[in-house]
């Protein structure tokens, strides 16, 4: 009963979408909507002010699309998990959305318990892609980090087991018996031996070769 609910922030520049969203989402128990937004540099701001557990996030958008706002929030180092919510089913449009640093997608025309799902499970640290983005996602990178996983040492590779587990670095230095600090590093030595450029590339090539739980 009095578990926290997973605060959401809805960045889209149409009003009966976000009216939709927000339909959907009251309903659940454990989901609240914060905030809506109808552009990417409102997106930004209110997830600054508002600090959403979890943002669904339009691609196209006039003046800031989501792309520039996903680059935003990493470059301000936002917390908040990014779940793009798109119209646009081509791998074109959402490829550049997920290296820029979202966490999952899901279509507009979603079925209300899907999206509830979602939201939960990117919320819980998962990444959420369908199996053929996810692989020209990888493809394109051009065999990143193939073949590197020997590099990594016995800690790293417990490291990034954790990572696609979907495990913050809080959880990980705790299930480790490690300080946040030490977990840090291991994840940028991942990041480098493996040549990825963040966290879902890493859940992405755990996944792809078995080093995940």
């Amino acid at each position: 009963m009095g578990a926290k609910r997973i605060r959401v922030l809805l960045v889209d520049d149409h009003q009966v979408v976000r009216r939709g969203l927000r339909t959907f989402l009251e309903v659940q128990d454990d989901i609240e909507v914060v905030g809506e937004a109808s552009d990417g540099a409102e997106g930004v701001a209110g997830a600054q002010e508002l600090k959403p557990d979890v943002v669904l996030m339009d691609i196209k958008m006039p003046g800031m699309d989501g792309v520039e706002a996903l680059r935003t929030l990493r470059e301000l180092e936002n917390p908040a998990r990014v779940l793009i919510v798109t119209s646009f089913t081509e791998q074109r449009t959402v490829i550049p959305a997920l290296r820029a640093g979202a966490t999952g997608y899901v279509y507009k025309d979603v079925d209300p318990d899907a999206l509830a799902g979602a939201i939960r499970s990117v919320h819980a640290g998962h990444v959420l892609l369908q199996p053929e983005v996810a692989g020209v996602l990888l493809s394109q990178e051009g065999g990143t980090g193939q073949g590197r996983g020997g590099q990594l040492t016995e800690r790293e590779t417990e490291v990034l087991g954790l990572i696609a587990d979907g495990r913050s670095n809080r959880e990980i230095a705790r299930a480790l018996v490690l300080s946040e600090k030490t977990v840090k590093t291991h994840v940028s030595n991942i990041l480098m031996k493996l040549d990825l450029s963040d966290r879902t590339q890493a859940a992405l090539w755990a996944v792809r070769h078995g080093a995940g739980g």
